[in-house]
């Protein structure tokens, strides 16, 4: 269980975000064009295997988040914009992709921050496309959008992808887009998410009648254990379906993921890879769900109507953060070239074990911009008198 110090400050999360732009500028000079995924003995660029490149937002997304506060600190704002349309707009093609159930990861994470940065309606036609793609991956007799792997899988990760049909819909009022998204929700939230709140990686279904057959798992430890990474992907993505809907079934579902990882996480708030592994091997932590879990409650904290439970979310995000930046960054390892250390990407096929993973250096950055911007919102309404 969780165990509570003191918050963390402005000044430690202002310089980690410092270290974060020293070292994604190092990897765009040292290996131009190139969209990692995990690092290998510290080094982004290596020939491992990637399998379908659903990593490939998370660059230009970190530098969105660079450019947006340098924008308004005096900073490098102009470096950072040319840098991330470079690295955004050769994703483009991928709108039309229909072999992955990744897009909310590429698109969400670039071109709707660019479009956010822009307000060029173009992009948003790329955002809506990109929605509309990912929504003929749903499998009406399961009630499900498939996962990559097949067309009887359904991965506890999509619902990190949903939000981008929920916004396709909200954009162009397509009610049958809308209505995928619940579904897929609905029925991820009845087989995927357990009873007390933990989550399994995959559904089994039969393509012929959309019967549930059974749990698996690709990367945790057993079909009936409790993935980590899979838990925060259903934390932060569950809050996401709450924001699009107001479904209060979503939202529950959300605080029962976040109460299930915080109750059952170690004491630092950074949790075993996972829940479930032998005692040996859960000395192994993921700093990247630990950083999906800081990002994904700081969102909900903001939704719940129980201002008590709100702030425990929130002070819980900030006990993880800080954690996190004073252990696990790569500051004191200067040879090292990712942000966050102790990421893990794929135990089974030892891909990314402790090392640094880019969609932890993403939501890692992304918990840190929100938490700062939050502080300052609450300091203004302080001092306007209005809390």
């Amino acid at each position: 269980m969780i165990q509570f110090g003191p918050e963390i400050d402005r000044g430690l999360m202002e310089e980690t975000l410092a270290f974060a732009e020293r070292q994604v500028t190092r990897l765009i000079e040292k290996y131009p064009g190139y969209y990692p995924v995990y690092t290998k003995d510290g080094k982004w660029k290596h020939e491992g295997p990637a399998w379908t490149h659903w990593c490939d937002g998370f660059l230009p997304g970190l530098m969105w988040i660079f450019h947006r506060r340098s924008s308004e600190n005096g900073g490098r704002g102009a470096f950072w914009m040319e840098k991330a349309v470079e690295y955004s707009r050769p994703l483009e093609p991928r709108q039309f992709d229909r072999d992955v159930h990744d897009l909310g990861f590429i698109f969400l994470s670039s071109y709707y921050r660019w479009y956010q940065a822009s307000r060029d309606p173009k992009l948003n036609e790329v955002l809506i496309q990109a929605g509309r793609t990912l929504s003929q991956r749903f499998v009406e007799k399961g009630q499900y959008l498939r996962s990559f792997v097949s067309e009887d899988s359904l991965f506890i990760d999509i619902m990190m992808n949903v939000g981008l049909i929920f916004y396709a819909s909200r954009e162009t009022g397509d009610r049958r887009l809308r209505d995928i998204a619940i579904r897929h929700a609905l029925t991820t939230r009845r087989y995927l998410v357990r009873g007390d709140g933990s989550t399994a990686h995959e559904g089994i279904f039969d393509v012929k009648t959309g019967e549930f057959l059974r749990h698996s798992t690709q990367q945790g430890w057993r079909a009936d254990s409790c993935w980590s990474r899979g838990l925060t992907w259903a934390l932060y993505g569950f809050g996401s379906c709450y924001e699009y809907t107001r479904d209060p079934r979503f939202l529950d579902t959300a605080e029962r993921c976040a109460d299930y990882y915080l109750t059952h996480t170690n004491a630092d708030g950074i949790p075993p890879w996972d829940f479930q592994a032998p005692e040996d091997s859960r000395k192994m932590v993921d700093t990247s769900a630990a950083a999906i879990a800081a990002s994904g409650l700081l969102r909900l904290c903001r939704m719940l109507p129980d201002p008590v439970k709100g702030f425990y979310y929130w002070s819980s995000a900030l006990h993880i953060l800080r954690n996190l930046c004073e252990k696990h960054t790569a500051r004191d390892d200067e040879p090292w070239e990712g942000i966050l250390k102790g990421g893990v990407y794929h135990v089974h096929r030892n891909l990314g074990v402790n090392e640094s993973v880019m969609w932890g250096d993403y939501f890692f950055c992304e918990a840190l911009e929100n938490a700062l911007r939050h502080t300052l919102s609450n300091q203004a309404r302080k001092a306007n008198g209005r809390v």
